[in-house]
């Protein structure tokens, strides 16, 4: 949510910026997301509601990773020849994307709760099919939210060049925008915030309580304690930044907050803290291997089966080559025999 033209500060450097960061994420997000779905598709035979709320996240993380050629061709260019139709989407899928990943892990978190802190009472309500129903829920939700934020852009021509990503008029902010980012930020990051902040609370608490590992039998702490760290600080590191400063450039774009100093900062800040914030496509896959067992299972017995299998073939290539040998010393023995 930029806007082109930039009365206080020189934003020049978010083109370099953007190209660069979205190239990144592009490689890595679909190396680690296009694996993740092998896993879940090709190796991954048992499902269960966690694995629901990952595969949903990969899928969110996909369609917007494979929507980034065309920001990286855009910011190079500072053209948009793809038309509107394709420049909305691009715009609603990042946000599709954002808070759909917010929602995913704070499901994901939600589940792990339940586990740890009531594993009796909650099996009822862990279940795949509620799982199903939640993720289409949080579907319905950030389309609905997010495409008529894609759809409020145009690509306004200036100079025989199309403009995208950056047209958002002062009008639009102080009428439309302004509320749905209210909204956004209430409903898409905040609530979550304060929801994974106590579930993760509620989780450290529980294992403190020797009754309860000890209850559990099989509930290992340290890996507990590995998931909930990893959760919070991609949350932190991805979200937090971005949200805070989408609320200032609100501020800013609606004419609440005055001052070009205060605008300068804001502006320079929202590039950095956008880019932070799609780096969670690459780091959502490392959720994926620290929350489920079964996924990390999955990838053993997989690494397992290859280091097996090269083995195997290692031993057969120095069979044969022992057999060969055994076979020429039989022929040489043979023909010195004959002779």
């Amino acid at each position: 949510m930029t806007n082109l033209t930039n009365p206080c500060s020189n934003d020049e450097f978010k083109y370099t910026l953007y190209s660069s960061a979205f190239g990144i994420v592009f490689v890595f997000g679909l190396l680690f997301n296009m694996a993740a779905m092998y896993i879940f598709v090709c190796t991954l035979k048992l499902r269960n509601e966690t694995t629901i709320y990952m595969m949903n996240l990969m899928v969110s993380d996909l369609l917007f990773v494979l929507s980034l050629p065309f920001r990286i061709f855009y910011f190079i260019n500072r053209h948009w020849p793809f038309g509107e139709p394709l420049c909305q989407i691009s715009v609603a899928l990042f946000y599709t994307n954002m808070y759909g990943s917010i929602l995913f892990l704070t499901c994901i978190n939600v589940d792990r709760f339940l586990a740890i802190v009531y594993p009796f009472r909650s099996r009822a309500v862990r279940t795949r099919r509620n799982a199903k129903i939640a993720c289409c829920a949080v579907w319905v939700l950030v389309l609905s939210v997010s495409f008529p934020i894609g759809f409020q852009l145009d690509t306004r021509e200036d100079s025989n060049r199309h403009y995208c990503f950056e047209n958002f008029t002062k009008n639009q902010w102080q009428s439309k925008l302004s509320k749905v980012v209210v909204f956004i930020e209430t409903v898409g990051f905040l609530i979550p915030l304060v929801i994974n902040i106590t579930c993760s609370t509620m989780i450290l608490k529980t294992l403190r309580d020797p009754q309860t590992i000890n209850r559990g039998g099989q509930l290992n702490k340290s890996k507990v304690m590995r998931m909930i760290v990893v959760h919070l600080l991609i949350f932190c590191f991805c979200f937090i930044p971005y949200n805070i400063n989408l609320a200032l450039y609100t501020l800013v774009r609606s004419r609440v907050l005055n001052g070009c100093n205060v605008e300068s900062v804001i502006r320079t800040l929202y590039p950095i803290t956008f880019c932070i914030a799609v780096t969670n496509c690459c780091f959502d896959p490392v959720v994926y291997y620290f929350t489920s067992e079964t996924i990390q299972n999955s990838i053993k017995r997989k690494s397992y089966a290859v280091r097996n299998h090269i083995k195997q073939c290692d031993g057969l290539q120095n069979c044969n080559e022992e057999s060969s040998i055994r076979t020429l010393r039989a022929t040489f023995t043979h023909t010195e025999s004959t002779v």
